[in-house]
């Protein structure tokens, strides 16, 4: 049986050095610029070109801008600890492996395995956007794939798989497979080229606004539903949520950057602002063009609105840039997942051969099935689906983390090394990034909350059947 007093088995704190010698194969080659490139690429990815249009149909109108500002604000918070969390310990795996050093082995267990649902979630959630927005491309040809391969089975359209979702996910993993050196190269350009296209995007925009589009900029609400309202704004946050985790896959990436604690927190509140900048901005100039009402079940609202707007090159570019824009975030997301299913391998917690690298020292057999969970999960949830789940797993490990600031700063200094970074204003924001996080929680549709408490709950029964009695931790 495992030891599951307090200080020891399930409650046993990681030696933090334990990680650093486990992670020491892993090659430095990222620095700033390719990790503020790794964050914009996957916060501002498939998010401001989808969001912006389902949140302000389904939840706050307008006011969708105020939705991204107050998930912004949350996520502000808890990205003030996630630098200096990453300052701190700059190991793979982030929340997982920043929880078992300071509050034990099972509470980093649960952060991971949350962790682990958002990245699987996620990259099945940009691939079929990034499939939406090429089928939309393609119609302007007159082009279409046959029904059975222009959707999931879980669509409810006909479709048996969705092709296009497939390749995509399928082609970053071919790129990870090669290494971070080739893939942050190629992720630099790509986010380039897409900053630039959002940009284009506002400037035509804002040439189509209509400024009725915008009254009542907060729509009332109706009751029975979270449509509307403060209630509206709330809703929206918190399926909004889902594009602020690309810190957290700055994060995720910590062992393998340059002079971590100068390059994490440059990467992680760099490209959080920036990105909530332009989210707003894209989020405003879309409501302004059509009424939000025209955006209900539109996967690819902005390129639709340049193209019914009378700009159909403009579309085309956006679209063109758009899609390989987006493979920025999916390139993120499987570098995180990856590096997050590694270090549960590495440290025995999951099947020793997820923790294993090859010759170059890369995670491939992790990816490997990353990979092919992603592609189940795109065939079995809907986009809408997908959409409403990955905030859970993000929030529970923004929970985490911000609690974790009280267990850290006591032992920075000491055990720890002092970071580069510190969070401003300790005590008050870690407690108000945590209450943030628990509040956004409880706006998440009801479904989303179930299938978090099933995740969880299975990822209780995996680490007590399996992960606590293999557990290299205690070594």
């Amino acid at each position: 049986m495992s030891d599951k007093r307090p200080g020891g088995g399930w409650f046993h704190r990681a030696d933090p050095s334990k990680f650093e010698q486990s992670d020491a194969h892993l090659k430095k080659t990222l620095g700033t610029k390719e990790m503020l490139a790794l964050g914009l690429g996957t916060i501002v990815s498939t998010a401001i070109f989808t969001l912006p249009g389902i949140v302000a149909a389904n939840h706050a109108g307008p006011a969708v801008a105020l939705s991204f500002v107050v998930a912004a604000i949350v996520s502000g918070l808890t990205a003030f600890a996630y630098a200096e969390f990453a300052s701190a310990l700059p190991f793979a795996g982030s929340v997982y492996s920043w929880a078992s050093v300071v509050f034990g082995e099972v509470f980093g267990w649960i952060a991971g395995w949350a962790l682990l649902a958002e990245y699987f979630i996620a990259v099945a959630f940009v691939a079929s956007g990034w499939s939406a927005n090429f089928k939309l491309f393609l119609s302007s040809f007159h082009l279409a794939l046959p029904n059975v391969l222009n959707g999931s089975f879980a669509a409810g359209n006909g479709g048996l798989i969705d092709l296009f979702s497939l390749l995509a996910v399928l082609i970053v993993a071919a790129l990870l497979w090669k290494g971070t050196h080739t893939t942050a190269a190629v992720e630099n350009t790509l986010v380039v080229g897409k900053l630039l296209v959002i940009l284009i995007f506002i400037a035509v925009g804002l040439t189509a606004i209509h400024p009725s589009n915008y009254v009542p900029f907060i729509p009332t609400h109706k009751p029975g539903t979270d449509f509307g309202g403060w209630q509206g704004i709330s809703a929206g946050a918190a399926q909004i949520f889902l594009a602020y985790i690309g810190f957290d896959s700055i994060a995720a990436n910590s062992a393998e950057a340059k002079d971590p604690q100068k390059t994490m927190p440059r990467g992680i509140i760099g490209s959080l602002v920036i990105a909530t900048g332009l989210f707003v901005t894209v989020a405003l100039v879309l409501v302004g063009m059509f009424h939000y009402t025209k955006y209900a079940n539109n996967a690819a609202p902005a390129a639709w609105a340049l193209l019914e707007s009378g700009h159909p090159y403009v579309s085309n570019l956006l679209s063109v840039v758009a899609l390989a824009g987006m493979f920025t975030a999916i390139i993120g997301m499987m570098m995180a997942g990856s590096r997050l299913l590694y270090a549960f391998g590495r440290d025995g917690l999951l099947p020793k051969f997820l923790g294993d690298v090859n010759g170059k020292g890369l995670p491939n057999n992790a990816l490997l099935v990353l990979t092919v969970i992603a592609v189940l999960i795109g065939s079995v949830f809907s986009f809408n689906e997908l959409a409403a789940l990955i905030s859970a797993g993000t929030l529970i490990a923004f929970i985490m983390v911000s609690l974790g600031m009280y267990a850290l700063r006591p032992r920075e200094g000491k055990d720890i090394p002092v970071p580069g970074f510190r969070m401003p204003l300790y005590p008050v924001l870690p407690a108000l990034g945590a209450a943030g996080s628990i509040w956004i929680f409880t706006q998440l549709d009801v479904q989303a909350q179930i299938y978090a408490g099933g995740w969880f709950l299975l990822g209780l029964v995996v680490y007590a059947l399996y992960g606590s009695r293999r557990s290299n931790l205690r070594d």
